[in-house]
């Protein structure tokens, strides 16, 4: 089963990656809304756009999905 297949040029395009994200190197107003939290999960586009910030891995993974995103872990 090492037989390559071609998935066409749409294959890997709703991949995003969830990272997490010191809240101490975001910006004032970012970590102000963060709320006493010292990690929040950013979920970037394979190009580096990030998407959003949210409070909890879950809940990174739960949003990529909802937009038909395939989440993968990037550390």
């Amino acid at each position: 089963m090492d037989t390559p297949f071609d998935f066409g040029p749409e294959a890997g395009t709703n991949i995003v990656y969830v990272r997490p994200v010191a809240v101490a190197e975001l910006p004032e107003p970012l970590r102000t809304q963060a709320e006493g939290l010292h990690t929040i999960y950013a979920v970037h586009r394979p190009d580096g756009e990030r998407l959003a910030l949210v409070r909890d891995r879950k809940l990174a993974f739960a949003l990529a999905r909802q937009h038909d995103f395939a989440p993968v872990n990037a550390h």
